[in-house]
């Protein structure tokens, strides 16, 4: 049978995520991985953990990228400094990069030898742009953040798909499947605990790669969805 690995987020540490793949998950073609979004900011290269994932995708292998709060941002701020050709719009844009510089995004654009997003090659902006917000698989749903169960139909909500944090889980919504997800770091207590534990309803595999000096934080993490085994990759790129 065919391994099912979850991948989340990356932030840029390309060193970290080419080891767990090719040195811990190993996978074969037929196996499916899913990465579960943020790719970029904070780490140093942004650029090649990209490049890396499209290898992978010109390799055949079998992957599902999802797409994370901070791509959306970056591709948000693109399209913003793009268009903005009065004074409100560009007011805007340098608001928005204040605010992306504050979670990563100045080691981004050194990633891509530039000081400014326009100077992005624009077939980065456009594979980020077009990037799926979920995966429904027979036993869970992948998702870099949550789902609005508010809406009749969570799936409905992409920016909650993006960005939410604390929400209730009614899993009759999504036909009793578990939610796993990344976005919010957590320490391995909790991850190893909600995996081993059904009476979860969601499985946070965040482990923070980027967080130092912090007991149970800064690793990355992957689950094997048919085994529920985990591997643990240190963040080799501090």
């Amino acid at each position: 049978m065919p391994k099912r690995w979850v991948i989340p987020d990356i932030h840029g540490y390309v060193n970290t995520v080419r080891s767990l793949i090719t040195d811990l998950i190993k996978p074969m073609r037929s196996d499916e991985l899913y990465f579960l979004g943020d790719y970029v900011d904070r780490g140093p290269d942004s650029k090649g953990v990209i490049d890396f994932i499209r290898s992978l995708e010109n390799e055949k292998y079998n992957i599902t990228v999802l797409k994370g709060n901070h791509e959306d941002y970056m591709v948000e701020l693109y399209d913003t400094m793009k268009n903005s050709k009065n004074s409100w719009w560009f007011k805007f844009g340098n608001k928005k990069y204040k605010s992306w510089s504050e979670i990563g995004g100045k080691p981004t654009l050194q990633s891509f030898n530039t000081q400014h997003i326009l100077d992005v090659p624009s077939e980065y902006i456009e594979w980020m742009r077009n990037l799926v917000y979920f995966v429904e698989l027979d036993d869970f749903v992948l998702v870099h953040a949550g789902l609005n169960f508010k809406n009749e139909d969570p799936f409905e909500d992409k920016h909650a798909m993006l960005w939410l944090r604390d929400y209730p889980i009614i899993p009759e919504k999504i036909g009793g499947r578990r939610i796993i997800h990344g976005h919010v770091p957590v320490n391995m207590e909790l991850i190893t605990l909600a995996i081993r534990n059904r009476i979860y309803k969601f499985i946070d595999i965040d482990n923070g790669p980027y967080i130092t000096g912090r007991e149970g934080f800064g690793n990355m993490v992957a689950l094997e969805l048919n085994s529920m085994e985990m591997v643990i990759q240190y963040n080799m790129d501090i």
